[in-house]
C-alpha cells in the first residue's frame, strides 16, 4: 500500500447550470454546460431555484425520453438495462403492496423490509410506465404510492430509524416525482406524508445527530438524510428545504458534507480518500451511491455539486473505484470522535472488507464525468463496465444493502 502525504483541499469553484436547465431541459442543458456555465467562487450557498424543474430529481425529461427512444430502437446498452429491469420481480404490475401504519428499523419488531420492497416495486413499475407507456405499470406505481400515503404515520426504532427516514424518504420522493400528474395519484396526500413522517426525522438528525458527537455517525447517515431533505424540497417546491440540504453539503458539520466525507485529497494522483474507506468497502460504495444521487438531484435543478471543490467527489470516486478494482491507493490515518463524549478512534489502513463487491452506483458517475463533462475517469469507467448492466432492488440480495440504491443506472444514464 503506498502512502502519500495529503493536503486539505477546500472548495474554490463550482458551475451553476440553473438557467440552462430552466430553459432547455436537462439533456440539452447538460450538453451546453461547458460553454454557458457561470463560475461562482467560495462556499457561499446558491439559493434554491425560483421555479423547480419537474420531473427534476434522479431523472429529468430528457433522460426519460432518451431511454424510451433507445429501448424502442433496441439500442445497447439501454436494451440490456431494460431487460434487467423487466426481469426483476419487483417490476411486475401484479405486485401487491403491504402498507403499514408504523415502520420500525432497529430494535424490536423490525418490519422495514416491507417498506423498501414496496418502494422499489413502485419505482420499477414507474420506470416501465415512463419508458414503455404501459398503463398497468403506471397504475401499479400509483396504487403503491397511494396505499402508503393513506396508511403510514410513523417511522421509528433505535438510531436506525434515521437511516430508514433518509434512505426510504429520498427513494419514495423520487417515485412520486416520476408519477407527478398521473391520473388518480394523490400527490398532495403523498407530500403530507413526506412532510409529516419523513422530514421531521431528517431535520432532527441533521440538527443534533441523535445527541451524539458530531463525527460519531458515518458519512452515509448524513448523506441519506441530506438526500431525503433535498428530494422532499423538490417534490414539495420547498426552497427552504432544498437550500437546507445544499448548504449542508457545502458547509455542514457532520460527515456527509463534502469536506468531511472526503477528508484528504491527493491531487498529484487525482484521488481523494473517502471517510468510510477504513471501515469497509460495502459502506464506502454505498457512499458513492448516496453522494452520486445527491449530486444528480441537484444537477437536475441547476446546481453542479458533482464538480464542487475542484471535483472533490470525482477524485473520491476514482479512489474508491481504483481500490475496488484491486489496485493500491494511498491512505492517511483518519481519526474521529465517537459516542457522546467524542472518544477518539482511528483507522490507520484502508479496509479490505467487502472489496470488489458489486453495487449499482457506478454508471451514474461514469456517464456524468466521462460523457456529460468529457473528463478522464479511468477507474470509474472501468468499474462501471465491470458491473454493467446495472440492476436494482431485488438484484443484489434480499437484505437492506441490496436496496440502498434505486439502481438501473445503465438504462437511465447511458449517453
Amino acid at each position: 500500500m503506498s502512502r502519500t502525504s495529503p493536503h486539505q483541499h477546500f472548495p474554490s469553484t463550482e458551475l451553476s447550470r440553473r438557467g440552462l436547465l430552466r430553459t432547455a431541459g436537462g439533456l440539452t442543458a447538460a450538453l451546453a454546460v461547458g460553454a454557458s456555465a457561470t463560475a461562482l467562487t467560495g462556499s457561499t450557498a446558491v439559493a434554491a431555484p425560483a421555479t423547480f424543474t419537474h420531473p427534476g430529481m434522479l431523472h429529468v425529461y430528457g433522460e426519460l425520453n432518451r431511454a424510451k427512444v433507445r429501448v424502442a430502437a433496441g439500442n445497447e446498452p439501454w436494451l440490456s438495462g431494460w431487460n434487467r429491469l423487466t426481469a426483476n420481480s419487483h417490476s411486475a404490475s401484479t405486485w401487491t403492496p403491504r402498507p403499514q401504519a408504523t415502520i420500525i428499523r432497529g430494535g424490536t419488531g423490525e418490519n422495514y423490509g416491507i417498506l423498501y420492497n414496496d418502494i422499489h416495486a413502485a419505482y420499477q413499475n414507474a420506470l416501465r410506465w415512463r419508458i414503455a407507456g404501459t398503463t398497468a405499470h403506471g397504475d401499479k406505481a400509483r396504487d403503491i404510492l397511494n396505499a402508503w400515503s393513506a396508511t403510514l404515520t410513523t417511522v421509528t426504532g433505535n438510531a436506525d430509524r434515521f437511516l430508514a427516514a433518509g434512505i426510504y424518504g429520498y427513494q419514495f420522493a423520487n417515485v412520486a416525482e416520476l408519477m407527478r400528474g398521473y391520473s388518480g395519484f394523490d400527490l398532495e396526500r403523498f407530500k403530507t406524508m413526506m412532510l409529516n413522517v419523513f422530514y421531521p426525522l431528517n431535520n432532527q438528525f441533521l440538527n443534533n445527530h441523535n445527541d451524539a458527537c458530531i463525527t460519531n455517525y458515518w458519512a452515509n447517515w448524513d448523506l441519506c438524510t441530506m438526500n431525503s431533505v433535498l428530494a422532499i424540497g423538490i417534490l414539495c417546491d420547498d426552497a427552504a428545504k432544498y437550500d437546507q440540504a445544499v448548504n449542508y453539503f457545502k458547509n455542514g458539520a457532520g460527515n456527509g458534507s463534502i469536506n468531511h466525507a472526503v477528508p484528504f485529497v491527493y491531487d498529484s494522483q487525482g484521488l481523494a480518500q473517502w471517510q468510510e474507506s477504513g471501515r469497509d468497502q460495502g459502506h464506502t460504495m454505498m457512499g458513492m451511491g448516496q453522494m452520486g444521487a445527491f449530486c444528480e438531484m441537484a444537477w437536475s435543478q441547476g446546481d453542479d455539486l458533482y464538480g464542487y471543490g475542484d471535483n472533490r467527489f470525482m477524485k473520491a470516486a476514482q479512489y474508491v473505484a481504483k481500490y475496488n478494482l484491486g489496485q493500491d491507493v494511498p491512505f492517511t490515518t483518519y481519526t474521529w470522535g465517537t459516542g457522546q463524549n467524542c472518544a477518539q478512534q482511528s483507522h490507520t489502513v484502508i479496509s479490505a472488507s467487502g472489496r470488489g463487491q458489486v453495487r449499482p452506483v457506478w454508471d451514474i458517475l461514469h456517464y456524468h464525468y466521462a460523457r456529460r463533462r468529457g473528463l478522464s475517469v479511468p477507474y470509474i469507467t472501468a468499474i462501471a463496465e465491470s458491473v454493467r448492466p446495472e440492476g436494482g432492488g431485488g438484484d443484489y440480495g434480499t437484505n437492506s444493502g441490496g436496496f440502498d440504491q434505486l439502481g438501473f443506472g445503465t438504462l437511465m444514464y447511458a449517453k
